[in-house]
């Protein structure tokens, strides 16, 4: 008995190693999906936050052609990463509108013009009311909406080239 209390500790490390290791090998799934994905957009109506560009709204998004609503922030340096991207896919003949998470315009000005600005229109969300309300959890993220208003595909992080034709299809299926 005396024996088998010696080897009590070596096994219990040996049995949190081995927890460990697991968790290293095969991570835990931290994305936080929205579940509003085949759904419609909650109605919102967020005023303008760019100077000669728009505000947004649920209705712009029911217009019978499918668009994308990218989640950002000036202060977000993964969406000044993903700012090539969206001028590509913009460039592809694919509308992206914005909602701007807890900014000021003259932070926003500043980021469209150090990245481009592929966006039609802007809406300022300063209490994240409207992030939260479609199930977005971080910026920055972008959601396919087909013509009808409804979340077609939630890409969370940001869009990287590898990601481009996928979105690209995604937004062509969603008519």
């Amino acid at each position: 008995m005396k024996r088998l209390l010696l080897w009590l500790p070596l096994a219990g490390f040996s049995f949190l190693f081995g927890i460990a290791a697991l968790g290293l090998i095969k991570p835990a799934d931290r994305i936080v999906r929205s579940h509003l994905v085949g759904k419609p957009l909650p109605e919102f109506r967020l005023p303008p936050l760019a100077a000669g560009k728009p505000g947004l709204t649920t209705a712009d998004f029911r217009q019978g052609k499918p668009r994308l609503l990218n989640i950002f922030a000036s202060w977000c340096f993964p969406c000044a990463a993903e700012a090539p991207q969206l001028l590509r896919l913009k460039a592809m003949g694919i509308p992206v509108d914005a909602v701007a998470i807890r900014d000021t315009a003259p932070a926003l000005a500043a980021f469209l013009r150090r990245n481009g600005d592929p966006y039609d229109r802007i809406g300022d969300d300063r209490q994240s009311a409207v992030q939260l309300a479609i199930g977005s959890s971080g910026v920055p993220e972008t959601f396919v909406i087909d013509g009808q208003g409804r979340i077609v595909l939630q890409h969370v992080g940001d869009i990287r080239a590898e990601d481009v034709d996928t979105i690209a299809a995604a937004v062509k299926g969603a008519r």
